[in-house]
């Protein structure tokens, strides 16, 4: 049997915090905030058992260096675990007034002194409401009296740890659960939000949809009244409450499978769609059918059209797809929505191309929803039938619909007349007639023009909203949704209950979780995982820093890790890479050509190239050419005598011999391609050329006169590498990309290699200006 947990000594009386002073701290499950005072005394009460300090050697020598350490050793071991708290730290809370006590789990140290913060799932076990809290200012809780009842509600903080849970069985309030859909939810929210859980506690649980979903604890393993639940293997049961109850929940799962999406009764499953084909399909209250519209001509408008039979109340939402928008469509998280009533049965949204939010769309989200007030009953059991399509329209983006009879007039013969009231047109024959019947039955909208039977349900639902003028309907759904998505309060389910996340309509708690919200998902750029955007969006330095760099908060942060850059082996943060790229490009086209060897057919630069575009790379190692004829130091090598030649009259010599070697007797190698070597004519099937020195001489003379003019190429021969690399720079070079000298510069740093030397100038030449 396990020993029970050490406890802690500590308990201290406590003033719950008012909820609006704790509401932006996003407390939830059972997590507390204590002031920074009790991390002290809890440190000061901590009583963890030191090791033993008796030594295991049965003769300990002080003088014996290893039984000396093996003491240090001990002794350190005793500073480091004395005054430890247990992991994880866990309180008892009572409440004063009515007795109730619930366990809890820490979140920090950071509350005003006096006071303890509490989530709500706390308040509600301790049976505090928020009327019966205090405000206070903390520029007023020096004035407060700790002593006085009126102070607000006060509640005993313990300090006790619980022993580890292995099972817990969970009872639902209601009817309708399915266990095996509560398995992934349970596990996310007890291991993100609880420490504990305490007997006979209701456990409120977040559904997918944002419902609310409560159950009871009321049995535990190992016995008692609370376990915790960090770091343990969890056995959780649902059980229902009675036998009722669990036959009402088999009934309506029974009933939820054949109204599953796909089946006859149930919604139709989203897919991608094109702009060739209509959809047809059918969406339940409450549920949503998801589309993707992955291409479309993003140079004219698009329309997507919703039709809908027998004027049911279905929505419309889009939203692009694109690294700052990755959410589906959702009635509270939109970019582009239709909340209307339909009139004609048709909805309709035209998004024009030259619109920000399509910028870098990889798609267009589409989502059909059944609408259905929350909490209400299901007011359509049917399926609600409707058409999705998707059409491009023209740049003013008009497309085929209904005509607007009461603001385009209609067009009236002789033989005609309008009737004022209905606005027909009736034959003027008939007119008297007409009139007596039409205005003993019909009734015309002053505001929206329309006509109604003066006893019919149509008239006596007709309804126009004050604030809204283009918002009507003619029941009273319609009234109760425009009431329900315009005129009432909406909480942001990312940022919490507070003030400032409270929204008085739908599209504008849309508006703002799909612009400045925390919770908005992002596709991050360093890190390519959907994740959160953070950041505070009541902070606006935050919101400017995010508007001027184009990182949210999540980038910012994750961008801080640094790498090395490819091209110069720097290290530079991720989110500064960009800049850093960029000025490597301003690099690139203020760096000159390099030089290259004026021998015609060697394949290298006069200075050398570094593999990382390091200019000069040979001369600053020592390597230079170490001539002033314009040679490589390969090429001018077997021109070099260790001798004084201030008029380079013995150089000048020395190349009249190489030419005519060349000329009359050749290089001898099967590579050779080089015009004036009697190997390289033959290779190149040309005649001969200065077979004799008398010949020969003539033929050299123009080239010795050309030495100093560094314009004219020298013809020596090179090894089979240095010509190939040559002749790929030629050809390179035609292509008018790259100037010639870059091509010759990029071969000889990359080996030769034609794909490497092409990354090569990518990264490190500039391109050729065309005029």
């Amino acid at each position: 049997m396990d020993d029970p947990p050490p406890q802690l000594g500590w308990s201290a009386s406590l003033r719950v915090a008012h909820t609006s002073r704790v509401a932006l701290k996003g407390l939830c499950g059972d997590k507390i905030i204590l002031p920074q005072s009790a991390l002290e005394q809890l440190l000061a009460a901590s009583t963890t058992i030191a090791p033993s300090t008796s030594h295991t050697s049965t003769a300990f020598d002080p003088s014996n260096p290893y039984s000396a350490a093996e003491a240090r050793r001990e002794l350190s071991q005793y500073r480091e675990t004395h005054q430890q708290l247990p992991h994880p730290l866990m309180f008892q809370l009572v409440n004063q007034k009515n007795g109730n006590a619930v366990y809890t789990g820490i979140r920090e140290f950071s509350s005003n002194e006096g006071e303890v913060a509490l989530s709500p799932y706390l308040m509600d076990a301790l049976g505090i409401r928020e009327a019966d809290l205090k405000n206070t200012s903390p520029a007023d809780e020096e004035a407060v009296d700790l002593g006085n009842d009126d102070a607000g509600v006060r509640i005993t903080v313990k300090a006790r740890q619980l022993p580890k849970g292995t099972y817990v069985r969970l009872r639902p309030l209601e009817a309708g659960y399915n266990p095996d859909d509560w398995k992934p939810l349970l596990e996310r929210q007890l291991r993100g939000s609880f420490t504990t859980l305490t007997q006979d506690c209701i456990l409120l649980i977040q559904g997918a949809k944002g419902e609310e979903f409560r159950f009871l604890t009321d049995k535990f393993q190992p016995d008692g009244d609370g376990i915790c639940v960090v770091d343990t293997d969890l056995e959780v049961d649902i059980e229902p409450l009675n036998e009722e109850q669990a036959k009402e929940t088999g009934r309506q799962i029974a009933a939820r499978s054949q109204r599953a999406p796909g089946t006859a009764a149930g919604s139709a499953v989203g897919h991608s769609i094109d702009i060739w084909k209509d959809v047809e399909a059918q969406v339940l209250d409450g549920d949503y059918v998801d589309y993707d519209l992955p291409s479309w001509d993003k140079s004219r408008a698009i329309a997507i059209e919703l039709s809908i039979q027998d004027d049911h109340e279905v929505d419309l939402f889009i939203s692009p797809k694109t690294n700052r928008q990755r959410a589906l469509p959702r009635d509270n998280e939109h970019v582009f929505g239709d909340f209307s009533s339909s009139k004609d049965g048709v909805k309709r949204i035209i998004i024009q191309p030259t619109n920000i939010e399509l910028e870098g769309a990889e798609s267009l989200l589409i989502s059909v929803h059944g609408f259905s007030i929350p909490g209400e009953d299901s007011v359509g059991p049917k399926p609600r039938r409707y058409t999705l399509r998707a059409r491009a329209v023209d740049d003013q983006g008009s497309v085929a619909g209904p005509v607007d009879v009461a603001s385009s007039p209609p067009q009236t013969t002789a033989d005609e007349e309008q009737c004022k009231n209905c606005l027909q047109l009736i034959p003027k024959r008939t007119m008297v007639l007409h009139k007596n019947f039409c205005l003993r039955n019909n009734v015309v909208c002053p505001q929206c023009k329309n006509v109604f039977q003066k006893r019919s349900e149509e008239w006596e639902s007709h309804w126009h909203c004050p604030t809204h003028p283009d918002a009507y309907g003619s029941s009273a759904l319609s009234k109760a949704k425009h009431d329900y998505v315009q005129h009432t309060q909406h909480n942001c389910p990312s940022c919490g209950p507070s003030t400032p996340f409270t929204f008085p309509s739908l599209p504008e708690v849309a508006r703002h979780r799909t612009t400045v919200c925390p919770g908005k998902l992002i596709l991050c750029q360093f890190c390519h995982l959907e994740v959160q955007q953070e950041g505070d969006p009541l902070d606006p330095s935050s919101e400017a820093e995010t508007v001027i760099s184009g990182l949210t908060a999540h980038e910012r942060a994750d961008g801080a890790r640094t790498t090395d850059c490819h091209l110069c082996g720097s290290i530079i943060r991720l989110r500064d890479m960009a800049a850093h790229a960029a000025h490597h490009e301003l690099d690139k086209a203020a760096r000159a050509r390099p030089q290259i060897c004026r021998d015609a057919l060697c394949g290298r630069t006069l200075h050398g190239v570094g593999p990382r575009g390091q200019p000069n790379g040979g001369t600053r190692m020592g390597q230079g050419p170490g001539n002033d004829l314009g040679l490589c130091s390969l090429c001018f090598s077997p021109l070099y005598v260790n001798m004084h030649d201030p008029e380079g009259k013995a150089l000048r010599r020395r190349i009249e011999r190489r030419y005519l070697t060349q000329l009359m007797s050749g290089c001898g190698k099967r590579w050779c391609l080089n015009g004036w070597c009697k190997t390289g004519r033959a290779n190149l099937g040309l005649e001969k050329l200065g077979a004799s020195a008398a010949a020969a001489l003539p033929l050299v003379k123009p080239l010795l006169e050309a030495i100093g003019d560094h314009g004219q190429a020298m013809h020596f021969c090179v090894d089979e590498a240095s010509q190939r690399r040559r002749k790929t720079a030629e050809m390179l070079a035609a292509e008018g990309v790259w100037d010639h000298e870059w091509c010759v510069a990029a071969l000889e740093a990359e080996g030769g290699s034609l794909g490497k030397a092409r990354g090569w100038l990518g990264d490190w030449a500039p391109t050729k200006v065309h005029g």
